[in-house]
């Protein structure tokens, strides 16, 4: 290979180098540019203090980009976008009633992470606190704020296949009992005692203290289950039913329900189940809900679906009129007081 031959390689190999590096500084700093736009539409938070018992204000977790990413934050119920007062209180799930909270929290190690469950008086202030089997996915408090629920994730990380295993607990806060797992309870189905090694229980949802409402899958199938803490039983109510919400007046439930023909990574739609007479009415929300709705009060539903920080929160008409709207943009795991 001759002199002129080798510097024009070169020159091609140079060349060639650098359009790699420019793309890649460009391909950064769109990055950055996007990022910069995503945070610089994203709703104002500021530090203050958080309340449970505070009348008229809205409580969920930020996902606005920044310091306070994942903070509990509360807003005004009359102004929901106005700035996001953020407490300091970290939580991958939460959920509060009656000045109680429950915060389900990472503990970042150096080898692996770990998960706890704190319980939060009115001003998020840690009362108890109990160590995790796995990766926290729901928490509940009853109305009257005397019990809490919650369910991690023991084996895989998602509802929408079937190579998961769940724990649920549920801690009695008047009496520090804690039901570690609702697998131990007895399962009357059809009324009569079943049992089975592929038992899973998820997403509690309260009645009162005692008794509340939840998901038992078995046999590859979905189960609405009322439940008695007294009696430790479990007892089938209704088939396909998951992550059960009961209304403030409590005669409907609200759920998610996998449909026929939806894709198996996008399979459920919103549903609210008539408890006296089990007439199931489909929402007005036609996209996939993999979420454990709150009633805002006896007629809305307010309910999680990813967005451009990663979870907005919406709400629909529980009786499958209307349409469904944005509340809330960054937000999740909302509480209102007195909710179930």
């Amino acid at each position: 290979m001759n002199r002129t031959k080798r510097l024009v390689i070169l020159f091609a190999a140079v060349l060639l180098l650098g359009g790699v590096a420019l793309g890649a500084t460009l391909h950064a700093a769109g990055r950055a540019a996007e990022k910069d736009r995503t945070q610089a539409g994203s709703p104002p938070v500021r530090s203050g203090e958080v309340g449970l018992d505070t009348p008229g204000r809205e409580v969920f977790r930020n996902m606005a980009w920044g310091p306070h990413r994942d903070e509990i934050v509360s807003v005004p119920a009359g102004g929901p976008d106005g700035p996001r007062t953020a407490s300091g209180v970290k939580c991958l799930r939460f959920h509060a009633a009656s000045g109680t909270g429950i915060c389900l929290q990472a503990v970042h190690g150096k080898l692996r992470d770990t998960y706890r469950a704190v319980v939060l008086d009115a001003k998020l202030h840690e009362l108890h606190r109990y160590d995790l089997a796995g990766i926290p996915t729901r928490a509940r408090v009853a109305p009257d704020g005397r019990a809490v629920a919650w369910t991690v994730f023991v084996s895989g990380d998602s509802y929408a296949g079937t190579a998961f295993s769940t724990r649920t607990s549920v801690l009695d806060l008047h009496t520090g009992t804690l039901d570690r797992n609702l697998e131990d309870y007895r399962l009357l189905m059809d009324d009569r005692p079943y049992k089975a090694p592929d038992l899973n229980v998820w997403g509690v949802t309260f009645a009162d203290d005692d008794r509340f409402y939840a998901t038992v899958a078995t046999g590859g199938r979905t189960y609405l289950v009322s439940g008695d803490r007294r009696t430790r039983t479990l007892r089938t109510v209704h088939t396909n039913v998951e992550c059960p919400s009961l209304s403030p007046d409590g005669t409907r439930v609200a759920y998610k329900k996998r449909v026929q023909g939806a894709s198996p990574d996008a399979p459920w739609r919103l549903y609210v189940l008539d408890l006296r007479t089990l007439r199931e009415t489909a929402t007005a929300e036609q996209r996939n809900v993999d979420d454990q709705a709150v009633w805002q009060d006896d007629r809305t539903l307010l309910y999680s679906l990813p967005g451009n920080y990663g979870s907005d929160l919406w709400t629909v008409s529980a009786d499958g009129s209307g349409h469904s709207r944005r509340a809330l943009p960054a937000a999740l795991a909302p509480a209102l007081t007195g909710r179930r």
